[in-house]
């Protein structure tokens, strides 16, 4: 083995061909001195596990892209790993899109950052960029750092053949990621994503000019979109804007963190837009921070743990609402104050039936013939709460699910779209919300502003958010949610989990029971099974990667258990959906809880297989 480097790695090679391959690829292709000392220096200490995990993987594109922790290695997000994915993006787009030439490809990027690999959000997006113009390909990379929902609407809005966004949303601060959009805005999906694997494996060594970021700076084919899709944006908003005036004399006050990213200034120009006064920032958080300082955890959805800063400063100045965008503003979390220093943190399930009943209410005001019910659309991925399946029973539109991630969602508003039919309202549990159709894609930016008209169009009318969910639940039917993990970083132990529920009671036998209830129905999309249809495959696309399977229990509850595409967890979701008039929350909630617990404990074994319990 021998490289351009000092290193003599003749002298230090492991026995290992496959490995050793890798080694001498990366100390030969990686011109970052900080992430190619890495791998050195576990040569040097003789760490071949460490090196075996950093250098025998890739990463794969899972619910929100390549997402993982950054520093040296092929598993690993950092310089070369960027380039190369989009050299692989890069093949593959010119051989799907003709004109790639002509159209271009959208770059954004948060504001994560790793001082020990040299690694940030902006540099790679600058290398992304570099890799498309030294192929003479326009790129449309933001001068400064956006909303995660400003690429796909950039991309739909400058006609763009795909767009990237450098960002890990809502992840602890060691990891980044490589979001992908295809020319329709949303994010990428199969069979897509694994083409462009293939591609970036067949492209792995860099091209001499995929280093030089000068390009970003110097070559025609750069252009900066950021005032023009700011702009538009901002004017777009109106579509989803319906009581402008009621806005500007609204009395209530509303706190906004940006959780350390990049949401400040774009939440600010929302609510201009809708004709309130800017909220007011949380000042620790208000500006971009990469190590996240004053959060335990930078996911606004762990509640009211998180949010103490915003929730204190509320009751300091007389604020009823708190509203908290994760850190590249797609996702947002609400509180209302009940009364003084007491609070209500809506989940994402409860969030989603108030906006839901939102945009229908706006909706059918501009479309009082039931006529066009018939191509209106709400949907959900599946681990998500049933309510707006409620309201489409009652109301007489259309509902539909998707595969967990708004991968799926994007994918399934641009087929309805073809038929001219209209997604007005879709979420995922996860605190995911698009309200209209600037983006086929969750917005907090957006939620966020949509939220603080529906709270004042209510305070208008005495109602508090709180009150109006109550409302819902009364005319819909009381649907009681529980959302939790538990934390795995052993894949094997993961993957014994599943095949045990699979090989329950003797081989290819699902568990019959949970929590002294009868099991009626199973659905396993890993294996493409779903008892309840007369051929037991599933309606949902089979995805043999991920692990997923949901239990409809006799009394309603339905239960499901799934493994993070983001994260080492493996997630699980049960909702009572009770039909209307049944209002007994507090028996309702005592029984899920029941349910749950003996699932969790029955199901997975935390204790038997090491399992780190939520600690928020």
């Amino acid at each position: 083995m021998e490289n351009n480097g000092d290193l003599d790695l003749n002298c230090h090679a492991t026995g290992d061909v496959r490995l050793d391959k890798a080694i001498y690829q990366w100390i030969t292709w990686d011109k970052n001195p900080q992430t190619r000392a890495q791998i050195e220096a576990l040569l040097l200490d003789g760490q071949v596990e460490e090196l075996r995990r950093r250098l025998c993987s890739r990463m794969a594109f899972g619910t929100a892209g390549l997402r993982a922790a950054m520093g040296a290695g092929f598993a690993l997000i950092n310089d070369l790993t960027i380039i190369q994915s989009t050299q692989g993006m890069y093949k593959y787009l010119a051989r799907s899109f003709p004109d790639f030439g002509s159209r271009g490809i959208v770059v954004g990027y948060d504001t994560r950052a790793q001082e020990a690999s040299g690694c940030n959000s902006e540099r790679l997006a600058r290398l992304t960029a570099a890799v498309m113009l030294c192929k003479d390909i326009p790129v449309f990379l933001f001068s400064t750092y956006v909303p995660t929902p400003f690429v796909p609407y950039a991309v739909k809005r400058l006609g763009a053949a795909a767009g990237v966004m450098v960002t890990a949303s809502h992840n602890p601060k060691e990891d980044n990621g490589y979001k992908v959009y295809w020319h329709n805005g949303a994010q990428i999906s199969s069979p897509n994503d694994k083409e462009i694997l293939k591609c970036i494996e067949e492209s792995s060594e860099p091209w001499s000019e995929s280093w030089n970021e000068s390009l970003a700076d110097n070559s025609p084919l750069r252009s900066d979109p950021l005032r023009e899709i700011s702009k538009k944006y901002m004017e777009d908003l109106s579509s989803v804007c319906f009581h402008r005036e009621l806005n500007t004399k609204s009395p209530l006050k509303f706190v906004h963190s940006s959780f350390h990213g990049v949401g400040h200034d774009y939440v600010q120009q929302a609510f201009r837009a809708f004709g309130f006064p800017p909220p007011i920032p949380v000042p620790e958080q208000k500006d971009p921070d990469p190590n996240f300082s004053t959060v335990s955890c930078p996911n606004p959805e762990e509640g009211e743990s998180v949010l103490e800063l915003s929730l204190r400063l509320a009751e300091r100045e007389n604020a009823t609402i708190v509203m908290a965008t994760d850190p590249d503003a797609d996702r947002l979390a609400v509180a209302e104050q009940s009364d003084r220093c007491r609070w209500k943190v809506f989940t994402g399930n409860e969030l989603a039936a108030l906006l839901g009943w939102w945009m229908l209410f706006n909706w059918k005001e501009t479309h009082p013939d039931p006529a066009d019910r018939e191509r209106m659309y709400m949907l959900a991925t599946t681990v998500s709460s049933k309510i707006l399946k409620a309201f489409a029973r009652i109301e007489g539109f259309h509902f539909e699910e998707t595969l967990p991630g708004f991968k799926w969602i994007g994918k399934k508003i641009h087929e309805l779209a073809k038929t001219g039919n209209e997604v007005i309202f879709a979420f995922e549990e996860s605190i995911g919300f698009l309200c209209g159709s600037m983006v086929p894609d969750k917005d907090g930016v957006s939620a966020a502003v949509v939220v603080a008209e529906m709270a004042s169009y209510l305070y208008n009318k005495n109602l508090t958010l709180h009150q109006q969910l109550e409302n819902i639940f009364e005319t819909y039917g009381y649907h009681i949610s529980t959302t939790s993990y538990v934390i795995c970083h052993d894949p094997p132990t993961v993957k014994r989990i599943f095949t045990r529920l699979r090989n329950f009671e003797g081989e290819n036998t699902y568990p019959r029971s949970s929590g002294g209830h009868s099991i009626v129905d199973v659905r396993d999309v890993t294996t493409g099974y779903d008892s309840s249809q007369p051929d037991k495959l599933c309606v949902l696309p089979m995805t043999k990667s991920s692990q997923m399977i949901t239990f409809t229990l006799q009394n309603g509850i339905v239960a499901t258990l799934r493994t993070s595409g983001t994260e080492p967890k493996i997630k699980f979701y049960t909702e009572f959906c009770a039909p209307p008039g049944k209002s007994d929350i507090s028996s309702l909630e005592e029984e899920l809880k029941k349910v749950t617990d003996t699932l969790v404990e029955e199901f997975l074994e935390p204790d038997k297989n090491n399992l780190i319990r939520r600690s928020i």
